[in-house]
C-alpha cells in the first residue's frame, strides 16, 4: 500500500497590527485630505447656504427681539425647541460657524496646493510633442518649400504671448515645437478662491471688531445723542472681542425730517437734514449740516450712520390741580406699515413737592395708554388712519391714575401698560377719550389732559465695521477671477518638421515635413477655427497638404 503525499495547508500570517500612533495619524491624514478636497469645499458652501434659509425667514433676537418673544409665545411647544437649536440667533449659532469654520479651513486647504501647483506649471516648460499628432482632435501635415529651422523659427516668432519651447527629434534635422497657452485662466481661479477666502476672513473680522447701534431721535432739533457709550442706544451689539468701549465719539442731532410718499401710501424716500460734530469740531463746538437718506448714510470717522426708518411721537401736557404743569413726548409704535397707526404708553410723573409724601405722588401718577392715527379716520367712536403723512392727527386713548411702576426700578415696556398694575388696582382707568391736537379731557380730580400734536423721530445706525473696505476689494477680486476663468482658454499646439524623402529614400533639403496639432484643456466652442487661424498664420499657407 502506497501513501501518497498529502496536500499542506500553507500557514497564512497576519500581518503586523498597525501601531496605535499609526493608526491615529492615518486617521488624521486621510480626514485632512477628505475636509481639503473640492468635492467637500462645495458641500460646506451649500451647507452654509442652507443654512442662512432659517435666519431669512425666522425673526432673529439680535434684530427685533419682542418679534422672536411673539414668534415663541404663539408657538409653545414648538418655538422653545426653535430656540434650543439657535433658530432666532443663526448667524450667531454654534452650528453655522461650525459650518463657516470648516468651510474656510476646506478652501485653504484646496486652494494652497493648487497655488503651489501653478506655480511649478508656470516654471515648468510645455510638454513635449506626442508622437502620433493625427490622434489629437486638431491636426494638420503637409510640405513646405522651407527647411525646417526656418519654418520653426517663423512659427516662434508668431507666437507672441505663447510659452514656447524647441526641441530636437529623433529623426535627423528634426525639430519639434511645443506651445501653451491660457495659464491665466487657473490664476484667475486661484484669484476667485483666495479672494473668497480674504471675503470670509474680513467678515469674520467685521463681526469680532465691529459694533452696532441704534437710536430713536426726535427730529426738529430735538435732544440728540453722542456715541459715547453703549449706554446712550436704545439697541447695541458689540463684536466678539469688543465690549462697546473705545468707540468714535460723534454728537448728531436731527434738524428735520421729510417723508415722501406716493399716492396710495407707498414711502417714496425718507430724508434727514442733520448736524454732526466728529474729531476736532468736539473741542471746537463746530457743527456741520449734512443729509442722509435710505441707503445714503453719513461716512465718518471710520464710521457710518444709517437713517433706517421713522415714526411719531405724540405730545401731551398734563396739568395738575396745583396748575403745574408737565410736557412729555415720547415715540409709539408704528403697529401699520401702510397707515403708521402706531400705538403706545405716556407715563408722566408729578412735580416735585406737590405731594407731601412719596406714597401720596405715586397715588398720581398719570399714564396715557392708546393709538396715534396721522390722518385721522373714525368709523364713530373707533380711530384708524387712512394715510402714513401727518394730515390730520389724532389719538384715542386710555387716561390712567395710580402707581405707575416708575419708582420700582423693574423694566417696562415703552409700548404698553403693566397688565398686573391695572388687575391689582394700582392703576384705575378714569377716562377714554378721542383727542385732536389742542384739545383736552378733565380727570374727576381736577386734572386737565391736553393733547398737543406730534413730533417725528428717525430711527438711527451707527455702524463700525473695520474690515468693510476689505470685503469691497475681495468681491472685486473674486469677480475679476470669476471673469478670468470663464473668457481665458486653455490650450496646446505642437509643430513638428523634418527633412522629406523622396522616392529613393534619401533626403530631399528643399521639401518639408510639416505636422501640426492642437488640444484645448477645456471644452471651448470655436477652437477648430481658432487652429485653423493658427495654422494659416505660423505656415504661411505655403505648405502643400497632403493629409488632415
Amino acid at each position: 500500500m502506497t501513501v501518497t503525499d498529502q496536500p499542506t495547508i500553507e500557514s497564512t500570517e497576519r500581518p503586523p497590527r498597525q501601531s496605535l500612533p499609526g493608526r491615529a495619524w492615518a486617521l488624521l491624514r486621510n480626514t485632512w485630505r477628505g475636509l481639503t478636497s473640492m468635492r467637500t469645499a462645495l458641500v460646506l458652501l451649500f451647507l452654509l447656504a442652507l443654512a442662512a434659509i432659517p435666519g431669512a425667514l425666522l425673526p432673529q433676537r439680535n434684530l427685533n427681539e419682542q418679534k422672536v418673544e411673539q414668534y415663541i409665545a404663539d408657538r409653545p411647544t414648538l418655538g422653545p425647541w426653535m430656540d434650543r437649536f439657535e433658530l432666532f440667533d443663526v448667524f450667531s449659532s454654534f452650528w453655522f460657524t461650525a459650518v463657516y469654520v470648516l468651510l474656510f479651513i476646506s478652501l485653504v486647504g484646496c486652494i494652497l496646493p493648487r497655488t503651489l501647483d501653478h506655480y511649478r506649471a508656470l516654471r515648468t516648460p510645455p510638454v513635449r510633442a506626442p508622437r502620433n499628432l493625427t490622434r489629437l482632435p486638431h491636426h494638420y501635415s503637409g510640405l513646405a518649400e522651407r527647411s525646417p529651422r526656418e519654418l520653426v523659427d517663423h512659427a516662434r516668432a508668431q507666437l507672441r504671448g505663447w510659452r514656447t519651447e524647441v526641441r530636437p527629434g529623433p529623426r535627423e534635422g528634426e525639430l519639434a515645437l511645443s506651445a501653451e497657452k491660457g495659464y491665466t485662466r487657473e490664476l484667475g481661479n486661484l484669484v476667485f478662491h483666495l479672494a473668497l477666502v480674504g471675503l470670509l476672513i474680513a467678515i469674520a473680522a467685521g463681526k469680532l471688531f465691529g459694533y452696532e447701534g441704534s437710536v430713536i431721535v426726535l427730529a426738529n432739533n430735538g435732544p440728540g445723542f453722542c456715541t459715547t457709550s453703549p449706554a446712550v442706544f436704545d439697541s447695541f451689539k458689540a463684536g466678539n472681542v469688543n465690549d462697546g468701549t473705545g468707540m468714535t465719539p460723534i454728537c448728531v442731532r436731527v434738524k428735520d425730517f421729510r417723508a415722501d410718499y406716493l399716492t396710495n401710501g407707498q414711502a417714496e424716500m425718507f430724508t434727514a437734514n442733520l448736524a454732526y460734530q466728529a474729531g476736532d469740531d468736539l473741542r471746537t463746538n463746530t457743527w456741520r449740516d449734512t443729509r442722509v437718506q435710505v441707503n445714503h448714510p453719513l461716512r465718518v470717522a471710520g464710521d457710518r450712520l444709517y437713517l433706517q426708518g421713522h415714526g411719531y411721537a405724540p405730545t401731551f401736557t398734563v396739568t395738575f390741580p396745583t396748575g403745574q404743569t408737565r410736557t412729555e413726548s415720547i415715540q409709539w409704535r408704528p403697529d401699520d406699515a401702510s397707515t403708521f397707526l402706531s400705538s403706545g404708553v405716556l407715563r408722566i410723573d408729578p412735580p416735585g413737592g406737590m405731594y407731601a409724601t412719596d406714597e401720596e405722588r405715586r397715588k398720581n401718577q398719570i399714564a396715557i395708554e392708546g393709538l396715534f392715527a396721522p390722518t385721522a379716520m373714525f368709523h364713530g367712536s373707533l380711530l384708524t388712519s387712512a394715510f402714513p403723512a401727518m394730515n390730520d392727527p389724532a389719538v384715542a386713548v386710555d387716561i390712567y391714575r395710580g402707581d405707575t411702576g416708575l419708582d420700582t426700578g423693574k423694566p417696562q415696556s415703552l409700548f404698553a401698560l403693566d397688565p398686573e398694575q391695572v388687575k391689582q388696582g394700582r392703576l384705575a382707568k378714569e377716562a377714554r377719550v378721542n383727542l385732536r391736537p389742542g384739545e383736552s379731557t378733565t380727570l374727576p380730580n381736577g386734572t386737565k389732559v391736553t393733547f398737543d400734536g406730534a413730533q417725528e423721530f428717525v430711527n438711527l445706525q451707527v455702524s463700525h465695521d473695520p474690515a468693510q473696505k476689505w470685503v469691497l476689494v475681495s468681491a472685486l477680486f473674486m469677480m475679476a477671477g470669476l471673469l478670468v476663468s470663464l473668457l481665458i482658454k486653455r490650450r496646446r499646439i505642437w509643430v513638428r518638421v523634418y527633412p522629406a524623402e523622396d522616392t529613393a529614400g534619401t533626403v530631399d533639403q528643399r521639401r518639408t515635413v510639416v505636422e501640426m496639432g492642437g488640444l484645448a484643456r477645456t471644452d471651448q466652442a470655436g477652437w477648430g477655427g481658432e487652429f485653423d487661424r493658427l495654422r494659416a498664420r505660423l505656415l504661411d499657407e505655403h505648405a502643400e497638404t497632403t493629409g488632415e
